[in-house]
């Protein structure tokens, strides 16, 4: 069955067990390292690291091993024999099933930060216990953690595959067309919104994919395949610096594994490739 994460809100009255520890200084988060390879600091209690948290958030079990989202002071040093590390960089290091939990532990603390107070009249919220939002004593005013929906498509025409260079890249760097939903729009509507506006043309067969939590800070990307319907490709220059129609052999620099652009455009090749074989 592989490893189980069960949610939960309220923490555990009283645990004997050591607790999985996701503990962030800012977009860090701390791991051990034993012979390079990181891992989740399992210990009995926070107090053992001698760092004050600034928040605490309990996260649930992962096969039966409570779970903890802490965030420390920016001026806080690492402990002996552990080191903050960026989020991203850890991906493909930490177990799969450890790595999930600290995407939602990292959405959790960063919603926790920036929902202190309350949005409609100001009063300091406080947390519910029977789920995960934060209340208004003052005017009764609920907020849950803010997900941010996003679409990303890649667009297939035969054996080529449009990809588009962003302005926000730092690098040299192609991958497929995304966009954040807007208010009344359905995800197919986004699609081909957000495709006619960075690449100037028009798609058909939208088929859903699969989907991605993307807490940076936070977003959920879900993603959809779909077929060039015509046009020609045109950019702004401004967000969209460059598109173009590229064979699925002859691909630019295209994002990292972590992401599911990268699985998108992997999806594609291996299909591509398949289809040569045969």
């Amino acid at each position: 069955m592989g490893d189980v994460f069960i949610s939960l809100v309220s923490p555990p009255q009283e645990r004997r067990e050591p607790v999985l520890w996701f503990i962030f200084r800012g977009r860090k988060i701390l791991v051990m390292e034993e012979d390079n390879v990181p891992a989740i600091p399992s210990l009995n209690d926070i107090d053992e690291l001698g760092l004050e948290p600034i928040r605490r958030q309990y996260l649930g079990t992962m096969c039966g091993q409570h779970c903890y989202a802490v965030e420390f002071p920016e001026s806080s040093e690492a402990p002996k024999g552990m080191v903050f590390h960026g989020l991203r960089g850890l991906h493909g290091y930490l177990k799969e099933s450890l790595y999930s939990i600290a995407i939602r532990a990292i959405h959790v603390i960063d919603w926790d930060r920036t929902h202190k107070f309350c949005s409609q009249c100001g009063e300091k919220t406080v947390s519910r216990s029977d789920m995960r939002a934060k209340e208004c004593p003052r005017c009764g005013f609920i907020s849950f953690p803010r997900i941010s929906p996003a679409v990303i498509v890649l667009v297939k025409q035969k054996n080529k595959v449009l990809l588009a260079r962003a302005q926000r890249f730092k690098e040299e760097l192609y991958s497929v067309i995304a966009g954040f939903v807007e208010p009344g729009e359905t995800l197919e509507e986004v699609v081909r919104r957000e495709v006619k506006e960075e690449a100037g043309i028009d798609v058909k067969d939208i088929r859903y994919f699969g989907s991605q939590p993307w807490p940076f800070p936070d977003s959920l990307m879900i993603a959809f395949t779909a077929e060039y319907a015509g046009g020609e490709i045109s950019v702004d220059g401004t967000e969209i610096l460059d598109a173009r129609w590229f064979e699925y052999d002859k691909l630019p620099h295209i994002p990292g594994k972590i992401s599911i652009a990268r699985e998108l455009i992997d999806w594609f090749v291996s299909k591509q490739e398949k289809k040569k074989k045969h």
